[in-house]
């Protein structure tokens, strides 16, 4: 039986290169993506700790960079879900 590893985008050196020069707050919410994804933006805010305001400052910064992707929640077709993208 072979297992399959995922590997973080965290782990690729293109991927840290372009995070470099972003604010804390989306190192941050790339930092909580890379280990629980997909995520709303309220949960983003709860396992961050950061206001809602700057969560949402920081997915845009992240999605202008083109390091994260959404799409609509399963659960709640209301409401977006955030997750790294490689």
């Amino acid at each position: 039986m072979s297992t399959i590893q995922e590997t973080s985008p965290l782990e690729s050196e293109e991927f840290r290169e372009r995070l470099r020069d972003l604010p804390p707050s989306a190192k941050l919410v790339a930092t909580v993506l890379s280990s629980d994804a997909p995520l709303s933006q309220s949960d983003l805010a709860e396992a961050s700790l950061l206001p809602d305001r700057t969560v949402r400052y920081a997915l845009n910064r992240l999605e202008d960079a083109g390091l994260v992707g959404s799409r609509h929640s399963f659960r709640d077709a209301r409401k977006q879900v955030y997750f790294l993208d490689e």
